[in-house]
Order: structure tokens, then C-alpha cells, then sequence
């Protein structure tokens, strides 16, 4: 098929300093568009701020022949959020794609954690994307196009051990996305999402040798793809790692009807009410 080249258009990643944020920021320039490269420079818990790891892709991309800027502002704020957006407007005078990617770490068992450590979590993955989303919303409907790619995980998706937060604000993105891609279906916005399995500063110590298979790069075709003004899938969740692309689906099984339940029919029909043999894929635009 033809090359997937993203001419003319403008691309905000959140998070673009280093590991995913940096390889979809690389190859989207690469492949053409001007791009937003966002990130507070801060540590993997959240804490300081430096535009250098920005810069430094930024670099990066003038190098290989590219265009981007580089911007510090933080996510976690709606003041943040706006100010991406202005930047990529004022400079590039529009805004085609985002990548809500910008991400922190807090974990703790849920018997240790606090209630700082949930909101610093859900203020930069879930209230983040929130913020840059809604500043651009009214871009991408005004143009009547937009693709917007949020960065959910598995820890959201399926659970683990000690990130309570970090999988509600994961989860909470998968909910949002669902929400905007009936919102932005009639204006030509296409959101979807992917749970990467990757090798980053936020997971390198949590990964071990298994680590060494999960090359960032490995994600970004996946995130270029549904980036681009070609691919027609929207509310649609990918898990990507290794080479792996698999799509993740909320489905709903056949069940029982009965309008006389008890906590003993439960019970009783628990078999069947669970049996996946037969389901219904739930999610995305009602089709007319």
C-alpha cells in the first residue's frame, strides 16, 4: 500500500522526552508532519521540570530534516493543556493529531497508598489528557477532522500488583475515549487507544530480561497507523509489544433474561450468565 506520510499536517505528543513519546514523535516527523514536542522534563514520579529532554528530541528531529518545537507545560493543569495547544497553534497555525502519552509512576501497595499518590497519578494520565483534549476539541470539530490516540495499559485493562492508581486513571481513559469517539464520529474525530508493552524509564526497572524484547519503537507503527487520516477505526483499544498487536475488546455475553431473579437464580445460572462463548463487542459510535 502507499506510504502513510503525514504532509501538512501538525502533531501534539505529550510525554515526548524520552521512551513512546520520543519514538511517535520521531517517526511522525519523519514521516513528515510538524510536530509538538511535549514534556515537563520531569522524574518518573512527576516531581521537577526541565524543557531539555524536549529540546533535545526537538534536536533530534532538526537533525534528520524535520520540523518541531519543543514546549514544557505541564498537562496536569487546564492552563498547561491550553498552553500546548496555543503553542502548536500560534507556530503552526493548526492542530491535526495528539497523542496524549505524559505519564507518572506512584506505586504502592493499596494497603500503603495515599491519597496524594492517586491524585498526583490521575492529574497528569487521566485529568492530562483531559485537559490537552478538551483545548483542542474545538480545533479538530471546527476543521471536521482529528485523530487522537490515548495510551491506556494493561494494568487498567486487566490489573497488577501495587498501581490502583495508575490503572483507575488507565481505565479512565478508555472510558473517555469511548465518550469522545460518539461525540467526534459526526466532525471526522477518530480517537482509539493502546496499551503498550514497553521498555521505558518508567517500567525498565520493573521489567527485567523480559525487558529486552520490548523496544519503544516496536509501539509506534501501531500509534502511526491510527494516527493517520486513512485509518477508519475509532473507540478501538490495540495491545501492542514485542512485535504483538492485538486488539482488546469490552464484550458482553449472551447472559440470561429473567424476569423473576433472585440472589439464588444468580447463583444458579452464574454458569451460563458467564459462558464468553457467545458475545457481543461493545463500544464506538452507534452504527445508523
Amino acid at each position: 500500500m502507499p506510504s502513510m506520510n503525514f504532509d501538512n499536517e501538525v502533531a501534539i505528543v505529550t510525554g515526548a522526552g524520552g521512551g513512546l513519546g520520543r519514538c511517535h514523535a520521531l517517526e511522525l516527523a519523519r514521516r513528515g508532519a510538524r510536530v509538538v514536542v511535549n514534556d515537563l522534563g520531569s522524574a518518573v514520579d512527576g516531581t521537577g521540570a526541565s524543557i531539555s529532554a524536549a529540546q533535545a528530541v526537538v534536536d533530534e528531529i532538526a537533525s534528520a530534516g524535520g520540523t518541531a518545537i519543543a514546549n514544557g507545560d505541564s498537562v496536569a493543569t487546564e492552563e498547561g493543556g491550553a498552553a500546548i495547544v496555543a503553542a502548536a497553534l500560534d507556530t503552526f497555525g493548526q492542530v491535526d493529531i495528539l497523542i496524549n502519552n505524559a505519564g507518572i509512576l506512584r506505586d504502592a501497595a493499596f494497603k500503603n497508598m495515599t491519597a496524594e499518590q492517586v491524585e498526583a497519578v490521575i492529574s497528569v494520565h487521566l485529568s492530562g489528557a483531559f485537559h490537552v483534549t478538551r483545548a483542542v476539541w474545538p480545533v479538530m470539530r471546527e476543521q471536521n477532522y482529528g485523530r487522537i490516540v490515548q495510551t491506556t495499559s494493561g494494568t487498567g485493562l486487566f490489573g497488577n500488583f501495587g498501581q490502583a492508581n495508575y490503572g483507575a486513571a488507565k481505565m479512565g481513559l478508555v472510558g473517555m475515549m469511548h465518550v469522545l469517539a460518539i461525540e467526534g464520529a459526526r466532525n471526522g474525530i477518530a480517537i482509539n487507544a493502546v496499551a503498550p508493552i514497553a521498555r521505558t524509564r518508567m517500567t525498565e526497572t520493573i521489567m527485567g530480561e523480559a525487558g529486552k524484547a520490548m523496544d519503544p519503537e516496536l509501539v509506534t507503527p501501531v500509534v502511526v497507523y491510527l494516527s493517520h487520516r486513512d485509518c477508519d477505526r475509532t473507540a478501538h483499544i490495540y495491545s501492542v509489544g514485542a512485535g504483538k498487536v492485538r486488539r482488546v475488546f469490552i464484550g458482553v455475553t449472551k447472559g440470561v433474561e429473567n424476569t423473576s431473579l433472585t440472589a439464588e437464580s444468580v447463583a444458579e445460572a452464574i454458569e451460563e450468565i458467564e459462558d464468553a462463548t457467545t458475545f457481543t463487542i461493545r463500544g464506538g459510535p452507534a452504527k445508523e
